[in-house]
């Protein structure tokens, strides 16, 4: 579990491993270390013994150009090292070093002896965001490898993963996560913030004075900008090195459950304690019992729910489904657990779970998982509880999951939209403490009628996604007239308005979700009326003196009509034109027939099926309005009505 105890910099290991194993000859020493899971101090000194055989040149390091140089040592040792130093950085999850010696195996024809190396180098590529070449190498792995079945799973589960971040990538949703500027983020890792009235609690590496190295310790900011304080815990264990982690308050703040670790051998321990403000300052820990804390197993990262009933963590104690597993115990008034129950193969995988999160109020169960599809490592789901039954988890998205891990969700509190998490998606080695920015939003609006101005009730709204034409969510307008849809990603969503005896409209959700008229830029959408065979004059379609030309003006007036025949694919129309009655009727309906082609022609350019269109020129045939007064002088105001173009439903499907 690299993200809650990776926590020492790289002088203290170093001056660690050498005082532990002297002047050894670098390949036992890391292999010594590899095999206790030291496999930063591994790394060290494979690349100690690739140094000392020439090995260590740009080739190492992804897509950069390679220099000769003289290799020494025998072949066979040298894969064995480009492999072991690659698994190393893996392993403590230093991709960008791994991805460069897992292709150094492979380039120098060692994937025969070592074949998990292309499976390995898949799943750097996609930690680093190379999600094409990843599916490429997994593939290939896929297709050749004949060893364990569960390797091939993993393969299959890291392609989904890339075509699942992909798409995310490219349609993130709309939530902005930043690294915290100032003093909670250092140089060890620094993760599991929550937040109890004004003041602020998480656990970080730092250097520590007092300890004098890099070492887990909980510290306590007053306020947002507040600098961290660390907190003193008593402990009358004889222990060196406890390390202390992830703070979960009950609803008093009196009361403080953490993670307490330290190793034994090859072993590290982990356990949780809880520890009680007495006098001003906190009690010696006390160990929870065997409901949290079983015998030969590790418990981890607690929290407590806001009415103070119920402590979830994560432990591999048996009853699991594998790996490390959410659990949920019932506390007693002492705050001692009086139960345990794990949250089942809904919530736990075979793989890991961890840091949850769970809402009272929303019945909102928010953690980390490896289990699922996913961005890797780590990700964020959701899952809603009713009654015994939790939802199936959602991954919650880029850009609050990334490629790397993403672990220990915590709400503002005071801001609805902001939140807290913690991510190595900037970091080779450790976890940094990211403020989230909620900017998902609610599209909304009234539909109107476009000539009576008046509420339209009775009008199905559908919010679709309009690259996959799936409709996500439909609404029937009642009296209000009014239609309200989440926003959450960048994705492009369409809204289509439907009533009978009404045009169909279907309108671009901007991602701002700021919306006006038909553009939706104003949240108010009308509908147009028609009845088939009644024709609706198209107003400012204008021509060229004793012409049937188009001028510009008049194409963007016709475009109006060719969206309409877009949202309205069942409909068929006649285009007419009309003329005054200046002129003779001959010249007059030939005109006509003319301009009213024109206009068919340019609708037909723009991928309407001709089927659906026709052009009917009437001439002087069909006055609205007198083309002259009945004192017999002309009548320019009719006459002006009079020369226009209309359409008229004539078919509907």
């Amino acid at each position: 579990m690299k993200k809650l105890l990776l926590t020492i910099c790289i002088s203290s290991m170093l001056s660690a491993a050498f005082a532990q194993y002297g002047g050894d000859d670098t390949k036992t020493l890391g292999d010594r270390a590899f095999r206790n899971k030291d496999y930063f101090e591994a790394a060290f000194y494979y690349k100690k013994a690739a140094t000392g055989m020439n090995m260590l040149t740009q080739a190492a390091i992804p897509y950069h150009a390679t220099q000769k140089n003289e290799k020494k040592g025998k072949v066979e040792d040298r894969a064995y090292i480009s492999f072991q130093l690659a698994e190393s950085y893996r392993l403590y999850e230093n991709y960008l070093e791994a991805e460069g010696w897992y292709n150094k195996v492979l380039t120098e024809g060692a994937e025969a002896k070592y074949p998990l190396a292309k499976l390995w180098y898949g799943v750097c590529l996609r930690a680093n965001q190379h999600f094409d070449d990843a599916i490429k190498q997994l593939q290939q792995f896929s297709s050749s490898y004949k060893g364990e079945a569960k390797y091939i799973d993993i393969a299959k589960k890291e392609i989904a993963n890339c075509e699942f971040a992909k798409e995310q990538y490219q349609y993130p949703i709309l939530v902005d996560a930043v690294k915290k500027k100032g003093d909670w983020n250092s140089d060890g890792s620094d993760y599991s913030v929550i937040k109890k009235d004004d003041n602020y609690w998480f656990t970080s590496s730092r250097f520590a004075k007092d300890d004098k190295k890099h070492i887990n310790r909980l510290y306590q900011a007053k306020g947002i900008s507040g600098k961290p304080e660390i907190i003193i815990l008593k402990d009358e264990s004889n222990i060196k090195e406890l390390e202390y982690g992830t703070p979960a308050l009950t609803p008093t703040g009196d009361r403080m459950y953490f993670t307490r670790w330290y190793k034994e051998g090859s072993r590290i321990i982990h356990a949780i304690y809880m520890t009680d403000w007495v006098k001003d300052e906190w009690t010696a820990p006390k160990k929870l019992n065997t409901f949290v804390n079983a015998d030969g197993s590790n418990s981890i990262q607690p929290f407590v729910t806001t009415d103070g009933k119920q402590l979830y963590f994560v432990s591999n104690k048996p009853g699991g489904q594998g790996g490390d597993d959410i659990w949920v115990s019932d506390l007693g008034n002492d705050g001692s657990p009086t139960s345990a129950t794990n949250l089942g193969t809904v919530i736990n995988t075979a793989f890991d779970e961890q840091a949850p999160y769970y809402d009272v109020t929303a019945k909102k169960l928010i953690y980390s998982s490896k289990g699922f599809t996913g961005l890797g490592g780590f990700d964020f789901y959701v899952s809603f509880k009713d009654a015994d039954r939790w939802s199936k988890p959602k991954n919650m998205g880029y850009p609050i999951n990334s490629a790397k891990d993403d672990l220990y969700f915590f709400p503002e509190g005071s801001d609805k939209n902001k939140f807290y998490i913690s991510s190595d998606r900037e970091s080779d080695c450790c976890l940094s403490i990211f403020e989230a920015f909620d900017k998902r939003h609610v599209v909304a609006g009234l539909v109107i009628d476009c000539d009576k101005h008046t509420p339209l009730a009775g009008v199905k709204v559908s919010f679709i996604d309009s690259l996959s034409k799936q409709v996500i969510k439909e609404v029937v307008t009642d009296a209000s007239a009014k239609y309200a849809f989440e926003v959450t990603t960048k994705r492009p969503y369409n809204l289509r308005f439907e009533k009978d005896k009404y045009f169909s409209k279907v309108v671009p959700v901007p991602e701002s979700g700021r919306m006006s008229n038909d553009t939706l830029n104003s949240p108010d959408v009308c509908l147009q009326a028609f009845e088939v065979d009644s024709p609706i004059v198209i107003k400012n379609v204008l021509y060229d003196y004793d012409k049937a030309t188009l001028r510009p003006a008049s194409k963007t007036v016709l475009d109006g009509l060719v969206k309409v025949l877009e949202d309205n694919p069942k409909i068929s129309v006649e285009l007419s034109a009309h003329t005054d009655s200046k002129g003779s009727d001959a010249y007059n309906l030939k005109l006509s027939k003319a301009r009213a082609k024109a206009c068919v022609d340019y609708i037909i350019s723009k991928g309407i099926s001709a089927s659906r269109i026709t052009s009917q020129g009437y001439g002087e045939s069909k006055p609205i309005a007198p083309n002259t007064l009945p004192n017999g002088k002309d009548n320019p105001a009719g006459r002006q009505l009079n020369r226009r173009t209309e359409f008229k439903v004539t078919k509907v499907e």
